[in-house]
């Protein structure tokens, strides 16, 4: 626990009274103005511990209003009543006056985010915008200036969004953008291009004023209204997460305004506020959403404006507060999540956040703050500041000003002698032995204590103080002056550490802390260190004569460890191996991590622990091992130090813990000092020394893991007690081996049953439940079930212990497979406790009422009665009515039977009765079988032989109907009750009419029915019955006798019904046969008898050779009737690939020839393929052309690839006049051509040369027409060259070769020459042809250059170019004769 140490700041008495303070944001500098009288105001500034500032006083005869310092510099800006405003500036102790601009008091006094700027305004509404430069002086006149007309009251600065209009704009600048770079200029963009930049200086902010509006000003200096309320505004926050504005106006109204970017506020939420009005009211927003106010009232109020919760916060009485105490201000310190508030009796109070999610469910507002300290001043506090980054509390209370700054409480416990300071200069003293309490003020402010039997030492860094202990007072031994940091008593001597040197005296701190732990062996001058935060152990040996230094390492392996930090540590005082230590987590500013302590299961909810005191066996041969480990009991403070049995704690103030109100019946222990037994000590508080011994024994050889030597250490301990708590202890350490020997010890046979059988399940922790159980730990086994998700075995302590509250609600949430079992159970229970009512209840739940109901309930039958009648259920009725049967109220019975819907008891009482009529209309009505059944045995009885018949029937016992029929000679009803029966009471009947020989149709087709397919046949043929036959037939299938199919099929083909008759010889696997009468009688092969005749690879019927003769003969067929894909299904069945291609070739499907081409991979397959292929339109179908040249590249058929790139060269030139690509075809046929193995070399040669005359053809005709824009006259001269070639046409169009000549004349206006070229094309191609070379605005343009008359051909024809997917093309010739121009 911490202390705050109180320092009054060191001000003149003249100065006056202080109205208001104020803290750097950075530096431990306060800045407090004071308000006189006589002189005026002033300003003064203070350090940490109060000590006044030299040259740091600023005196007006006017008070000071507002004070503001920079956030970063160490520039305090102050205005005053008469409207001044000083920027002082405390390093160079210069003061520097604003242009007097403001003629009232200032009443808003604001600097920029970044401190570039300063906002001031006064009580008139004049607002200004300064600029100033880093030593605190205005630059220029203001950059803005706005008079709103009314008293000024807030002004918050908006944070600027991220940069990157800057950087865009640096990037246009660096471009070369004129705008931009002249935006960068100072002097060329003016004021206005300044603002522009003042996003990135955050010069947006928000005003108001004393009518309750709120006004924007952004980054251009406009002003607009942003907000207003009906009353002036007491608190103005901007919440930066949110992008929100928080208002509290004077009414304790509070709204939310949204803001978006441009600075327009939307109002989303106005609460009104509890609380007192007309009193001063201090507002902190803090944790960016929880409003805090204090209203001069005994409490704090919350508002969460994330949540919507509101709660408050008292001061309570047992913490040293007096009832009524008001609190008048507040102020939160967000590093340490401290809130501070202060009162009007003078005392400050303090409040810590809980560590842990925000969103806790279940815990209420006021819960996630806990009371840390109180700290007494005096006077009526009026302001409270936090402030620096040191966290000092600056406090006002009206007469003078007090700085808090926190200071670790001390402690320390020897010799059974325990000190636990309470205030600064305050300490508790308790004697153990005696039980004698004292408490010990000083005169100074106590960083340090130290105890001994006889003695107290307290020290503050400067001064010591010694206390003696006489009779029943402490008195003052001796003090002196040192400034030691630590001190330690021994005997009559104290020992102080001073510069380079231990000093050794007769009678006459705060560091930052560390995760280490050093320890000195002063006999063998080796130093340990303990480093919680690695987990590692670092020995040094220092050898003093030549200052050398030896290392080993060694890693204790906890990492849940890391995250804490030894604030104490203490050693037993006779347990030389045995050493203590208090850890606290790390504060790093972020959520506490889960830490996997055995004080928190899955199912705690509430904060981790963040203090943890930790117990190691120390020894030169095993070194450091870790004990134990528990969270600080939440009664405690702090470790004070520990003797085995017990740890001792300072308590906190107000709590009592009752288990240590009264130590083992002798006295009241101190008040403020506690203490908890060791682990192993549990239930041995007060054993003898020797047990004491032996217990610590086996506690370290448990830690170290040697169970031979922890066995050995309390084997001859014969108490019994000492053994259960043994066993106890293996209940926590889950140690089930050292439980076994203590049970064995302690003679505790059940539980060693318990345990064996225990083994048997999977989870440790649901075998040491079973220990736990059997040594009445139900807590404990509770726990470790949940921890093990056992909750089947959880339900079942529950159950066994009378917690039935408990099993019913795990069974419901986690083992709703025993759910009924549980209801059952626990109305079982209530049965023996005599609660029956409720007993029903749960019985009805359990699905079980309908027998255990009634079987409680028959000694009470009125009330069973009753029951019955309230349920409604037919099982009810039914039991109710089978009891008054019982007791021979036949009449009361088949009114409950009727309810009950249970037909057959009603017709089983009626026949009783004698009301068989009334039996027979419920048995016909219902259509119940054990009613209809019972009520034919009635009519049997009778020998009423139709109507049992007919009920025999309705009861679907056709056996006994059957019977009946047969016996009696019923033989119209005999069929169709047969043929409704079993297949065992049909062949009964058809022997029955086979016996009779006169209704053999009838006989027939029961053995047809009843799957007697041999008899039927037979009997068919034998009375010659055709159409039994046909029906009989269609049953027939492979796994019939292949005798009986081929009689039927050769019956079959005497009456012509040859379809039925291959069916059936397939059926009978005679293919041959089956095949052969196809083909006699034309029949078509369908694929399903084409499938049937198909034998598969590995039959033993046919070989194969037969069975492939076999496939090609079925193809053969299917080729005869047009069935081509079922024909090279077969072929390629049969191995025979070539035919089966030839088969498809004829289906025309392309798709099927392409894919079996793929799969075939035989050369001849592959080159029919692609044949077949260059039949189709492969000009239009790019894949067509793909699949042509792969097939005819796999088939290795180069020749015939060559012929194919031969034609697509044909096609790009005729088609499409792409020469270019015809040229590429060209030479991959020529290539394809090279390639292959012709069988004349001649032809082969011939070709070739063919090939390369082509080629060159072409290739001298697109050289020409590319090189005609560089060099027209070369172009048009080899163009002329080549119509002179004597088979230019194989190559290249000659009407081509003229349309580029004719063209380039005619651009060149030489008409008579390309006239000339026009009339040879006429000459040497067909007239209808010509326009398809030159088009006809060409034709006309000589004519015309020539005024020549001429007949127009118009050709309407669609060009394509090879890139285009060509279209039909429809030709249509007109003639014209045109008259002359």
């Amino acid at each position: 626990m911490a202390l705050y140490f109180d320092h009054p700041i060191e001000a003149p008495d003249s100065v006056g009274s202080p109205s208001h303070i104020s803290w750097h944001p950075v530096h431990p500098f306060l800045a407090v103005a004071f308000v006189s009288t006589t002189s005026g105001g002033s300003v003064d500034m203070y350090l940490e511990k109060g000590e006044h500032m030299p040259d740091t006083h600023i005196e007006r005869s006017f008070r000071v209003t507002f004070m503001c310092w920079h956030p970063t510099r160490l520039i305090l800006a102050v205005g005053w009543e008469t409207g001044e405003v000083i920027v002082f500036n405390k390093q160079d102790k210069e003061q520097h006056a604003v242009p007097p601009t403001h003629t009232a008091d200032i009443t808003v006094l604001n600097w920029s985010t970044n401190g570039n700027c300063l906002v001031s305004g006064d009580r008139l509404g004049v607002l200004l915008l300064w600029r100033l430069d880093q030593r605190g002086r205005v630059q220029g006149i203001p950059l803005l200036k706005h008079e709103y007309g009314k008293h000024l009251t807030h002004c918050i600065f908006r944070r600027p969004p991220p940069g990157e209009d800057l950087i865009q704009l640096a990037k246009a600048a660096v471009s070369g953008d004129e705008k931009a770079l002249d935006m960068f200029n100072w002097r060329k963009s003016g004021f206005g291009s300044f603002l522009k930049m003042g996003s990135q200086e955050g010069l947006s902010f928000f005003v108001s004023l004393m009518d309750g509006t709120v006004h924007y000003v952004d980054e251009k200096g406009k002003t607009t209204q942003a907000a207003s309320t009906d009353s002036s505004i007491q608190a103005l926050f901007y919440m930066e997460k949110r992008e929100a504005l928080v208002v509290v106006t004077e009414n304790l109204l509070l709204s939310l305004y949204l803001v978006t970017p441009e600075g327009e506020a939307e109002e989303v939420m106005k609460v009104k506020l509890s609380g007192k009005m007309g009193h001063r009211t201090d507002i902190a927003l803090i944790e960016g959403s929880l409003l805090v106010t204090a209203i001069g009232e005994a409490a704090l109020r919350f508002w969460d404006l994330e949540r919507g919760e509101n709660y408050v916060l008292s001061p309570e009485e047992k913490f040293g507060f007096e009832k009524g105490e008001n609190i008048n201000c507040v102020s939160y310190c967000k590093v340490k999540g401290l809130l501070a508030a202060g009162t009007n009796k003078g005392r400050v109070a303090m409040w810590k956040k809980v560590p842990g999610p925000q969103s806790s469910q279940g815990v209420e507002g006021k819960d996630r703050w806990t009371f840390q300290t109180r700290t007494e001043l005096e006077g009526n506090i009026t302001q409270i500041k936090w402030g620096s980054r040191k966290n000092l509390l600056a406090v006002n209370n009206i007469s003078s000003v007090v700085i808090l700054s926190e200071q670790a409480m001390s402690s320390h416990f020897h010799q059974q002698v325990a000190v636990v300071q309470l205030s600064p200069s305050l300490l508790n003293v308790s004697f153990l032995s005696t039980g004698v309490t004292h408490s010990l003020r000083t005169d100074m402010h106590i960083s340090g204590v130290f105890a001994t039997k006889n003695a107290v030492a307290v020290w503050n860094g400067k001064q010591v103080a010694i206390f003696e202990s006489s009779g029943d007072t402490l008195r003052n031994a001796g003090t002196f002056l040192c400034e030691s940091p630590v001190l330690a008593m021994h005997e009559e001597n104290v020992y102080t550490v001073e510069p380079n040197r231990v000093q050794v005296r007769t009678w006459q701190v705060d560091n930052s802390p560390d995760s280490k732990i050093c320890f000195y062996d002063v006999e063998l001058d080796t130093v340990t260190i303990f480093d919680f935060k690695t987990g590692q152990i670092d020995w040094r040996e220092t050898l003093s004569f030549n200052g050398q230094e030896t290392r080993k390492n060694q890693a204790i392996a906890d990492e849940r460890l890391a995250p804490f930090i030894p604030v104490s540590h203490f050693w037993d005082q006779n347990e030389p191996r045995l050493f203590v230590c208090e850890a606290v987590q790390e504060a790093t500013g972020a959520q506490p991590q889960p830490t996997d302590w055995k004080a928190h299961t899955k199912d705690d909810t509430g904060p981790l622990a963040d203090v943890l005191i930790l117990s190691f066996f120390i020894s030169d041969e095993h070194g450091f091992l870790l004990q134990d480990s528990f969270p600080l009991p939440p009664a405690y403070q702090s470790l004070l130090g520990m003797e085995v049995p017990h740890y001792y704690f300072t308590r906190k103030p107000g709590e009592v813990d009752r288990d240590d109100q009264v130590d083992s019946g002798h006295y009241c222990f101190p008040q403020m000092v506690g203490r908890r037994p060791l682990r192993d000590f549990v239930g041995l508080e007060d054993c003898d020394k020797p047990t004491q011994d032996s217990v610590l024994n086996f506690s370290f050889f448990i830690t170290v893991g040697d169970m031979d030597e922890a066995f050995k250490s309390i084997k001859l301990i014969k108490s019994e007690a000492v053994w259960e708590n043994m066993a106890r202890m293996c209940v926590k350490t889950q140690r089930l081996d050292v439980a076994k020997v203590c049970l064995g010890n302690m003679g505790h046979a059940r539980g060693a049953r318990a345990l064996r059988e225990a083994e048997q399940e999977p989870e440790p922790e649901a075998q040491v439940a079973v220990l736990a159980i059997q040594l009445g730990m139900l807590e404990e086994a509770e726990q470790l079930y949940k921890k093990c998700r056992r909750y089947d075995l959880l339900n079942k302590l529950y159950q066994a212990s009378g917690q039935w509250q408990k099993a019913i609600e795990v069974a419901e949430l986690h083992n709703r497979v025993h759910l009924r079992t549980t209801y059952y159970n626990y109305a079982k229970h209530l049965e023996a406790s005599s609660d029956c009512s409720l007993a029903l209840s749960y019985y009805e739940k359990s699905d079980t009422h309908h027998f255990e109901v009634p079987r409680m309930l028959s000694e009470d039958l009125q009330s069973l009665e009753l029951y019955i009648n309230k349920m409604k259920d037919k099982t009810l009725w039914r039991w109710w009515a089978q009891y008054l049967e019982s007791q021979a109220e036949m009449d009361t019975a088949l009114h409950y039977y009727e309810l009950a819907q249970d037909y057959f008891s009603l017709v089983r009482i009626h026949c009783f009765q004698g009301n068989i009529q009334k039996a027979a209309n419920i048995a016909n009505e219902t259509g119940n079988w054990a009613a209809s059944y019972h009520l034919a045995r009635q009519y049997e009885s009778q020998e009423e032989v139709r109507q049992a018949v007919h009920f025999y029937t309705r009861a679907q016992a056709f056996n006994n109907a059957i019977r009946l029929c047969k016996e009696n000679g019923l033989d119209d009803q005999l069929m169709n009750l047969a043929l409704l029966s079993s297949p065992e009471d049909m062949i009964e009947a058809a022997r029955y009419y086979e016996e009779k020989s006169e209704q053999m149709d009838k006989a027939v087709m029961l053995y047809h029915k009843a799957g007697h397919i041999s008899k039927a046949l037979e009997l068919a043929f034998a009375t010659q019955q055709f159409v039994a036959l046909q029906l009989i037939a269609e049953d027939l299938d492979e796994k019939s006798d292949p005798a009986l199919l081929a009689r039927c099929s050769d019956f079959f083909l005497e009456h012509s019904q040859y379809e039925k008759a291959v069916e059936l010889l397939l059926a009978a696997r005679k293919y041959q046969e089956a095949l052969q009468l196809c083909l006699e009688q034309n029949m078509t092969i369908t694929e399903e008898m084409a499938e049937k005749m198909t034998l598969s690879k590995d039959c033993t019927e046919l070989s194969e050779e037969s069975r492939r003769e076999l496939l090609e003969q079925i193809a053969n067929c299917c080729m005869r009737q047009g069935k081509y894909y079922l024909a090279a299904k077969k072929y390629t069945q049969a191995g025979n690939k070539l035919k089966a291609m030839r088969a498809l070739l004829k289906s025309g499907d392309t798709e099927k020839i392409v894919f079996f081409a793929g799969v075939s991979r035989q050369r001849e397959i592959y080159i029919m393929a692609a044949n077949y292929l260059q039949s189709l339109d492969w000009r239009k179908e790019p894949k067509t052309m793909k699949n042509i040249i792969s097939f005819y590249t796999k088939g290795r058929a180069l020749d015939l690839l060559a012929g194919f790139y031969d034609a697509c060269a044909q096609v790009e030139i005729d088609e499409y006049q792409n020469y270019d690509k015809a040229h590429g075809a060209l030479t991959e046929a020529y290539k394809c051509l090279s390639k292959a193995k012709a069988k004349s070399p001649l032809d082969q040669e011939t070709k070739l040369a063919q090939l390369q005359s082509k080629m060159t053809l072409v290739k001298r005709f697109i050289q020409a027409r590319r090189t005609y824009n560089e060099d027209p006259k070369e172009s048009v001269k080899q163009c002329e060259l080549l119509l002179e070639e004597p088979d230019l046409d194989s190559a290249v169009r000659i009407g081509d070769a003229y349309g580029f000549l004719v063209e380039h004349y005619l651009q060149m206006e030489e008409f008579q020459m390309a006239y000339k070229h026009l009339e040879e094309m006429r000459r040497k191609l067909p007239a209808a042809s010509v326009s398809y070379y030159v088009n006809q605005q060409t034709v006309d343009a000589v004519h015309q250059g020539l005024g020549i008359p001429l007949a127009r051909i118009v050709h309407e024809r669609t060009r394509h170019n090879s890139l285009e997917d060509p279209k039909a093309v429809d030709e249509e010739v007109i003639e014209e004769v045109e008259s002359d121009p």
